[in-house]
């Protein structure tokens, strides 16, 4: 197992096809929200592709983004199979290694709050629903 975090010049097409599947699977088929994934912030030079491999094989992936005066954490997902093995606290510890210096934020999935905030995480703001789903705002204080 390992996990690592890099730009997106240092994604391979294979893995970079893999992202962009479990993605899909996850976000777009079994949460059936439609919505625009490949958003142009993938190759962004500030971005961060955080990938969870056993070998060959991607089992989460989280992305960070450059926001300027934050850093945002998004598209945190882990394969059906991979569900239920503590495997996403390795993908948000990673992530965070990444995010020196600022606030980061990021929108969770309100039953994933409590969660998040075990990493320190606060709600920073209203419940909102985005693709049918409520999310909170989330701020990690530098």
């Amino acid at each position: 197992m390992r996990v690592v975090a890099v730009p997106f010049e240092q994604l391979d097409a294979r893995t970079a096809y893999d992202v962009w599947r479990l993605r899909q699977a996850v976000f777009v088929v079994e949460q059936e929200c439609p919505y625009p994934d490949l958003d142009g912030r993938d190759t962004e030079p500030g971005t961060r592709h955080v990938l969870l491999q056993e070998g060959d094989v991607l089992l989460g992936y989280a992305r960070v983004l450059d926001d300027g005066s934050t850093w945002r954490i998004g598209r945190v997902v882990l394969a059906a199979d991979a569900r239920g093995r503590g495997l996403a606290d390795q993908l948000v510890r990673t992530a965070l290694s990444v995010c020196p210096g600022r606030d980061v934020v990021l929108d969770a999935q309100s039953p994933l709050a409590g969660w998040y905030a075990s990493f320190g995480f606060a709600v920073d703001g209203p419940e909102f629903v985005e693709d049918g789903i409520p999310h909170v705002p989330m701020r990690r204080r530098t």
